[in-house]
């Protein structure tokens, strides 16, 4: 075979294209440690990041769930993580690890394993209801509690849910 500029464009054009088709999950894989830590902990510490990538002011500690790599909670619709990705502020900046109230943590979260991601709303009740049963089965204590007020407030509009996949 003659190697020429257009075979090399070409067959770098095919190269790319099946780097671009790989699933998702094999581009963002998360590290070990981050991987441990999201079995261990109940809570991960999120914060959108501002167009700029500068973190918002806003944090918070929040119960999750890990499916197939991404990141799924449900919060208040009027939450600030739920406002940015709304206003298309879809990056955030997650920590996992167990520190207690972010305004008391003092920054000690920072030192956990931490990775960011994008994150999209769950509009799908079929998506909801798959990630809701495994909330259930991990918060399975206050889950009496919690999985009624989950599924209220996602069927009225008060609650969504997202997902963040790391990048």
């Amino acid at each position: 075979m003659v190697f020429t500029r257009r075979s090399f464009m070409a067959s770098t054009a095919a190269t790319l294209a099946a780097v671009v088709a790989l699933p998702r999950s094999a581009r963002a894989a998360l590290a070990a440690d981050t991987l441990k830590a999201l079995t261990d902990s109940d809570v991960v510490y999120l914060t959108p990041l501002k167009r700029s990538g500068a973190e918002s002011t806003c944090k918070a500690e929040i119960w999750f769930v890990e499916d197939n790599g991404a990141i799924y909670l449900v919060t208040s619709a009027s939450a600030w993580r739920a406002r940015a990705i709304g206003k298309g502020l879809t990056r955030a900046r997650i920590w996992v690890g167990e520190f207690g109230t972010w305004t008391d943590a003092k920054d000690a979260f920072r030192a956990a394993p931490t990775f960011e991601a994008d994150g999209s709303v769950v509009a799908t009740t079929e998506d909801q209801g798959h990630v809701l049963a495994i909330m259930g089965e991990k918060y399975r204590a206050s889950w009496l509690v919690w999985g009624p007020r989950f599924r209220n407030g996602l069927a009225d509009g008060s609650r969504v849910m997202l997902r963040y996949t790391p990048v």
